[in-house]
């Protein structure tokens, strides 16, 4: 009697079954969530940081401490004159003058182009506002907040202020001028919750990042140049001496 031969199904190397696949989708799926949660909370950590390191040095006109110089950071012009965020931030720096809380007030803004002084804008509704143009000084590179700041310390010679700006970017210039070495408060400027206070808000988000690395790495601005002496003249100081 012949034995029966027994046959054994070869199995293929790599099974293809549905049933198979799901526990390897299931974690490749988890560990893309896991990496896109990851990623959101680096991206909100900057953010967080300024929330937190300017929390206690936001005032209003009516409140902030006297400081010998009010820096005003530009806020683009609108046909040669200043824009409405920014004329507002002017009034404010009016205000603190006009209160005494300032004696003198820095603009810094973008004049790159000689079709364009956003300094030289912001000084005259400045004179047109009842302060004088003697107390008035133009940073002409303050191109963005990192070079401001960087500019009233190293090249302004300031080291205590009051600075202005709305209350969506405050935050990144306390933490941007404490970065530089300016002891300041901030004066926040309340805005209608319009188009541009929300563009604004989330242009803050994604200029977090870069706010964490100069705060960091403290680079040179775009432009450095000599010291000037306007803020420490417009004082009454000696052209040597830091606006304290």
């Amino acid at each position: 009697m012949r034995p029966r031969l027994r046959l054994r199904r070869r199995l293929p190397s790599r099974l293809h079954l549905p049933h198979m696949r799901l526990p390897r989708e299931r974690r490749d799926r988890r560990r893309l969530l896991q990496a896109v949660m990851l990623g959101c909370v680096l991206a909100l950590l900057p953010a967080t940081w300024l929330q937190a390191s300017a929390a206690d040095r936001i005032r209003t006109v009516a409140d902030a401490p006297a400081a010998p110089v009010a820096v005003v950071f530009g806020a683009g012009l609108w046909n040669g004159e200043p824009s409405p965020y920014l004329a507002h931030r002017l009034d404010a720096a009016a205000k603190l003058y006009e209160s005494g809380k300032v004696r003198v007030i820095l603009v810094t803004g973008d004049n790159s182009r000689t079709d364009y002084n956003e300094p030289g804008a912001m000084r005259s509704y400045l004179r047109q506002h009842g302060v004088p143009g003697s107390r008035v000084v133009l940073d002409y590179a303050g191109f963005d907040t990192w070079d401001s700041c960087s500019r009233a310390k190293r090249i302004f010679g300031v080291d205590r202020a009051l600075l202005v700006s709305q209350a969506f970017h405050i935050r990144r210039a306390l933490a941007l001028c404490a970065a530089a070495g300016i002891d300041a408060y901030g004066v926040g400027v309340d805005e209608n919750h319009d188009l541009t206070w929300y563009y604004g808000g989330a242009r803050e988000i994604a200029g977090a990042g870069k706010a964490a690395f100069d705060a960091a790495f403290t680079p040179d601005p775009q432009f450095l140049g000599p010291r000037e002496t306007g803020v420490a003249k417009a004082l009454g100081l000696t052209a040597g001496s830091a606006a304290r």
